[in-house]
């Protein structure tokens, strides 16, 4: 599906509640790739939620200096959903993205992988929101090899704290920048601890479906 912006979704599951996932990014200006870190994710979520949505984005351009473009293909994502409640699901870069992106009214919290929160970034649009933080303690970036120190994605953590957030951040011993990278022949391969990552994401996803179903069943009495 071509959204307004240019950019890609492609969507599984038919359920009211989505996760819109979106990927990381670099400094060259390059296509927009769909991310193995998700692919392998949804794949082995979606049977386990089969009344969640979660729809995949590939950007128009994958860079972090042409974030502004990145976070109109995210939040043209959302509305193109339109679902009642909304988890955004960011690796990396796209961590910055969805913390952008927060503030859209469906939108219930952030569940951020190995996330990019560069101190410019603003976390305001997370008040009222939840942030949960994934982190690989042996994620560094290193020449030709993308990361990003848990110590960033710390920063940004305490200053979403600082403003009320409800947020909860885990380091992931012996994880690296990921949960998988694609093969050649076009598989996504797991990296280490990618277990323990699906057992963290699938515990928030827990809750967020938890949530959805008691915020609905109030709704309705």
């Amino acid at each position: 599906m071509i959204l307004p912006t240019g950019a890609e979704l492609r969507v599984t599951g038919a359920g009211a509640p989505a996760v819109v996932c979106v990927n990381g990014g670099q400094a060259g200006a390059v296509p927009g790739t769909w991310s193995a870190t998700i692919e392998w994710l949804v794949g082995r979520l979606a049977p386990r939620f089969p009344g969640v949505r979660f729809a995949e984005v590939r950007y128009r351009v994958k860079s972090w200096r042409h974030l502004d473009e990145c976070i109109a293909d995210a939040r043209a994502a959302i509305a193109e959903v339109a679902a009642p409640r909304t988890l955004l699901l960011g690796f990396s870069m796209g961590g910055g993205v969805s913390i952008a992106c927060a503030g859209e009214p469906s939108v219930a919290g952030v569940l951020g992988l190995a996330p990019w929160i560069p101190d410019r970034l603003s976390v305001e649009p997370l008040r009222g929101k939840r942030l949960r933080v994934l982190h690989g303690s042996l994620d560094r970036a290193f020449p030709g090899v993308p990361g990003v120190s848990p110590e960033l994605a710390r920063r940004g953590f305490e200053r979403a704290q600082a403003l009320g957030v409800d947020a909860e951040l885990t380091v992931i011993r012996g994880a690296v920048h990921g949960v998988a990278l694609r093969t050649p022949w076009g598989t996504p391969l797991p990296l280490p601890r990618a277990r323990r990552w699906l057992e963290l994401v699938a515990a928030e996803l827990e809750r967020f479906v938890r949530n959805d179903r008691a915020r609905s069943a109030s709704q309705s009495r």
